[in-house]
């Protein structure tokens, strides 16, 4: 069973220190990956968090982070419009965020239900987690021995531990993979030396450009849809409806206002974050008072230089093991969501959806249509709402707590 209020609140507090650990390669990489600091980003994804958290009640437990999906359009559109230029784009693309909870409020959760029942939700939260799967493996690549270090530590705890211990099972793998990486010469201390005590993220302000705006609004349908397939899964997770209360509208406002205030700032867009999932999944704690503190640790290491530093000087190889974990948790969610649904395999329609669905956001097919292209998550997610309403017979509903 799913914990909803762990223990007191130094232990709460840990287990947030442990979200963010989980969240901080990835809100990391993306920045570097697109030239900006990583200091920005950090804070934009604690103050979002904390912005979502407001809209939705404080009742969803998911933390905010960089999205991958824009780090194709953002480089390329910061190559032709510049990056003031592409912040605009960037929250252009909250604003359709926005749009889309409207539209969802006014038609109500009959329309998820028949746009995404469980024979297409299913397999598509499998794609979030398997699709990703080859990131952890790239990252463990890099050292297999430290990323084995972590990854095994983080299951004998897991599946060993008894109490306090065995709800940090990826901040206890982490340490230990750390620690053989000191021992072994694999840290680089550079990012610790070389980092003030305290400075200030690098705000940048957007410069409005229609050009940019049009570029970047397309590519806001995969993170929406991968944001509907997180409801359902951290749903799963925890054991209730989040589709239903705060509801659906309210996540995709939450998480609009948040990227809208990114670009705002002159960080990256955000988006509800599978590897946070993947941990909640994995401790069973579903508090989302331990995510809030999660985003406020966000927000304090980004204006600490030395700790972002620390951080920063986390082998890949450390986090790559422990993705291995918690990416296959994710998918195991979606094996979940079509069992608990009683989606019937035997059907020759359901298998044709399901399949189709994994082949396309696993094989890495891509649509591209001039400047607007469609892949992994988001393709596969639209390919099985079509196949869902084209081929006869109905899909049951996913199956959630009331």
């Amino acid at each position: 069973m799913a914990q909803e209020h762990p223990h007191s609140f130094p232990k709460k507090t840990i287990l947030g220190i442990q979200f963010l650990f989980v969240a901080f390669g990835a809100t990391v990489l993306v920045p570097l990956l697109v030239g900006i600091s990583p200091s920005i980003a950090l804070f934009t994804a604690g103050i979002g968090t904390l912005i979502f958290h407001l809209v939705t009640k404080g009742k969803v437990p998911v933390f905010l982070g960089s999205s991958f999906a824009f780090i194709a359009p953002i480089i390329e559109a910061t190559r032709l419009f510049g990056f003031a230029g592409t912040l605009s784009g960037i929250i252009a693309v909250g604003v359709v965020y926005s749009i889309m909870s409207a539209i969802v409020k006014w038609r109500g959760p009959a329309l998820i239900d028949k746009v995404f029942p469980s024979v297409v939700v299913g397999p598509v939260i499998m794609v979030i987690g398997l699709s990703l799967a080859s990131e952890g493996v790239k990252m463990a690549t890099e050292n297999w021995p430290l990323a084995l270090s972590a990854l095994i530590t983080a299951i004998l705890i897991v599946v060993f531990a008894r109490g306090m211990l065995k709800l940090i099972p990826i901040f206890c793998g982490i340490i230990v993979g750390y620690i053989i990486s000191v021992f072994t010469g694999h840290v680089d201390f550079t990012h610790i030396t070389e980092a003030p005590w305290f400075a200030l993220p690098d705000f940048q302000a957007p410069k409005f450009s229609w050009a940019a705006i049009i570029y970047m609004i397309p590519v806001a349908i995969a993170p929406l849809i991968e944001h509907i397939g997180d409801m359902y899964a951290i749903g799963a997770v925890a054991g209730k409806n989040y589709v239903k209360d705060p509801g659906l509208q309210r996540t995709m406002l939450g998480d609009g206002i948040a990227t809208a205030l990114a670009g705002s700032l002159g960080s990256i867009p955000n988006t509800t974050y599978s590897e946070v999932t993947g941990a909640v999944s994995l401790t069973k704690v579903t508090d989302p008072v331990v995510l809030r503190i999660s985003a406020i640790t966000a927000i304090i290491f980004s204006v600490l230089g030395k700790i972002s530093g620390f951080l920063e000087s986390i082998p890949g190889a450390v986090l790559g093991g422990i993705m291995l974990l918690l990416f296959g948790m994710i998918a195991s969610v979606g094996i979940k969501t079509l069992i608990d649904s009683k989606t019937s395999i035997n059907k020759t329609r359901n298998q044709v959806i399901i399949s189709i669905i994994l082949t396309v956001g696993i094989g890495g097919a891509v649509i591209e249509f001039g400047n607007f292209s469609l892949a992994g998550i988001g393709l596969s997610a639209v390919t099985g709402v079509l196949l869902n309403l084209i081929l006869p017979d109905k899909s049951k509903p996913v199956k959630m707590k009331k």
